[in-house]
């Protein structure tokens, strides 16, 4: 009981830093809610220009929400025992006597946290600048939808966190390479099926793909649906299992290399 209770808190103490530090400085505010808006704004009036039907603009407001939760978990969780590591905080974290997946859970709830304050600002947009309309009876399933992929996305970082201390620089250039290519089989900006069943098929290994689809198709009520909703809400319980596993393994790993070995990353490196 003690166990928990100290993880609980870590995982607490570590998500108010991260809700703090994120609105420490008014001009991150700034860059952070109201620049990405405008990228979101833009692929509106492109729709716009071409003449596409009005749920198009839908489809690129609720995107532009989810983005800013990828990048949380990307650059806010799974790099950042990477970037502990540089600051001389790593060992800190290794030597507590609490799991590091209590640590990296607090830094999700805080980051979730920030980003979704942020991802106000993009709804509000949506909705008072280019009227988007909701369905309200799909309302409370897409609420259940998002926090399945919030869970097995920040799982998703849980397990990427070990492979950028594993790799060093070289998981943040991937990660830098990969960011477009997601942006895209992800489908932030149109329906994930006009990539095709095989392309769409393999992208829904990845949260965000099954997660915006499945919101699209219950707030939005889209008829460009990938596959059913239960299909998608189920996949993404299985994703978050599977995430939650790997994640638990490849920490555990990670802690024994540095028991061991002294180290944490490759030795090519």
């Amino acid at each position: 009981m003690s166990s928990l209770r100290n993880n609980l808190r870590a995982a607490g103490a570590r998500a108010w830093i991260r809700v703090v530090a994120a609105n420490r400085e008014l001009s991150w505010v700034w860059f952070e809610t109201f620049l990405p808006a405008l990228t979101t704004a833009c692929y509106v009036f492109i729709y716009r220009a071409m003449g596409a039907a009005p749920e198009f603009e839908s489809y690129v407001i609720l995107g532009g929400i989810m983005i800013g939760f990828w990048l949380n978990v990307l650059w806010g969780m799974a790099a950042q025992f990477f970037w502990e590591k540089d600051m001389g905080n790593l060992d800190i974290y290794m030597m507590a006597p609490i799991s590091r997946m209590a640590i990296l859970l607090g830094m999700a709830l805080g980051g979730m946290t920030g980003t979704a304050m942020r991802s106000v600002v993009i709804l509000l947009l949506g909705i008072f600048a280019f009227r988007v309309r909701f369905e309200v009876a799909g309302l409370a399933t897409a609420f259940g939808i998002f926090l399945l992929t919030m869970a097995s996305l920040y799982g998703l970082g849980m397990m990427l966190s070990s492979l950028f201390l594993l790799f060093g620089r070289g998981a943040q250039r991937w990660a830098e390479a990969a960011q477009e290519p997601i942006y895209l089989l992800a489908g932030f900006y149109f329906p994930v099926r006009n990539l095709g069943f095989g392309v769409a098929a393999a992208a829904s290994l990845f949260p965000l793909a099954l997660g915006i689809d499945a919101m699209r198709q219950t707030a939005l009520g889209s008829r460009a649906g990938f596959l059913p909703v239960g299909v998608e809400a189920a996949a993404l319980a299985a994703l978050t299992v599977l995430f939650g596993l790997l994640a638990r393994t490849m920490l555990r790993t990670m802690e024994n290399r540095a028991k061991t070995e002294g180290k944490l990353t490759l030795k090519w490196q």
